[in-house]
């Protein structure tokens, strides 16, 4: 059986890509909430889905380093896949139509013979994937010198980056992410996928798939069938969503929002069944490359309140559309063209598995203060001997 690879195992199945921890740390970047496929399946190892191919990725202080799986088939998982496809009494029966053909046998890439053309579309994905190509140090000074509440935080928090991502998945899950949180929302995906996506491999007994197509999503039956795994009202938006792409714009559609300005992007994508301001600037900002798109929920407006003393919405209960464009303008003024960016970084701090984070700087800071009384008491205690003397 085919196991999650480990760096420590031996660097030979893997390739890297020079890239500080200032420029990208994979757990903040990873665990902060825009992306909801990756798992830490070994200290500092994560495994996930980029490009139809399965990777684990970890890096070193000033490495990023990289596996990238063969798609493996086997009749076992793809037995396990028709049969979860049944998965109550709508999705019994025929594959959902658009669902990619399962072969029992698939090309089996042994990594070692990979073309060096293969390799260099891998790393070239991987970059994309990251935008390594933007500084991230650059934007942290542009916001630090503009913001004192960002130069606190942004010391603390580095490396948090944006990934690009799958217009496709990207929308799709945070469609799922309505009145939702991260955990729960992993959760969905993970049967979204298993349900509807293609295999890919198994790796521990854990099967990998690739991201249902908009086509699989478009089917009559698979509301009913996202419905019997729990996704609730959601189910409705989802096909309702892939259904109208599918009929009114193409497969492509998505993908083509990445050619036109951010407010038109974002009020196509409100079109959309399930698709509010919020759900509509994370797929903006996080696959579309509008990097001035500014998510606003109620954490970012209890930031933009307590943080910024931000006057947007004082007095009110709910987060209108008003004061939510309202808070966006704010930190676009402040932050500039890479606002969704920096507004990533403050969001991702402010999430309860990173506050250990923040106990460091105290810890240290702590310790300085003690360092200092110290030294004051033995000057004390040396002029009162002396005095005494």
């Amino acid at each position: 059986m085919s196991q999650h690879a480990l760096l420590s195992a031996g660097a030979k199945a893997w390739r890297s890509i020079p890239c500080f921890r200032s420029e990208l740390r994979l757990d903040l970047t990873l665990g902060c909430g825009q992306t909801f496929r990756w798992r830490e399946t070994g200290k500092d190892h994560w495994t996930g889905v980029i490009g139809g191919r399965v990777w684990t990725l970890t890096q070193t202080e000033d490495t990023l380093w990289y596996h990238v799986y063969s798609r493996q088939g086997s009749p076992g998982l793809v037995n396990e896949q028709k049969r979860k496809a049944g998965l109550g009494p709508q999705c019994s029966g025929k594959r959902l139509k658009g669902m990619k053909d399962m072969k029992e046998e698939d090309d089996v890439l042994d990594l070692d013979t990979v073309s060096s053309e293969q390799e260099e579309k891998e790393e070239k994905l991987l970059r994309d994937y990251f935008q390594l190509s933007v500084k991230l140090v650059d934007l942290y000074k542009e916001w630090s010198s503009a913001d004192q509440h960002f130069n606190h935080t942004g010391n603390i928090f580095t490396g948090v980056r944006m990934l690009r991502q799958d217009p496709v998945e990207c929308l799709f899950s945070f469609i799922c992410s309505s009145n939702n949180h991260i955990s729960r929302i992993q959760g969905m995906v993970e049967r979204l996928c298993n349900t509807l996506g293609t295999p890919l491999c198994t790796l521990d007994d854990t099967h990998y798939h690739d991201f249902p197509s908009i086509q699989a999503l478009a089917d009559s039956k698979v509301e009913a069938c996202l419905r019997d795994l729990g996704f609730g009202y959601r189910a409705r938006f989802l096909q309702q969503s892939a259904n109208l792409i599918m009929s009114s714009h193409g497969p492509d559609w998505l993908h083509n929002l990445r050619s036109i300005p951010y407010l038109q992007a974002r009020e196509a994508l409100r079109s959309l069944p399930g698709v509010g301001l919020k759900v509509a600037d994370c797929v903006c900002l996080m696959s579309l490359d509008k990097s001035e798109a500014v998510p606003v929920d109620t954490h970012v407006w209890q930031i933009a309140k307590r943080d910024y003393s931000c006057a947007a919405g004082n007095g009110q209960k709910t987060l209108t559309d008003k004061v939510y464009n309202e808070i966006g303008n704010f930190f676009r003024k402040l932050w500039g063209p890479y606002a969704g960016w920096a507004h990533s970084v403050l969001f991702c701090a402010d999430l309860k598995k990173f506050q250990n984070l923040k106990e460091v700087p105290i810890k240290e800071e702590q310790k300085g203060k003690n360092k200092k009384t110290s030294s004051k008491k033995k000057k004390i205690i040396k002029k009162e001997e002396e005095g005494g003397e």
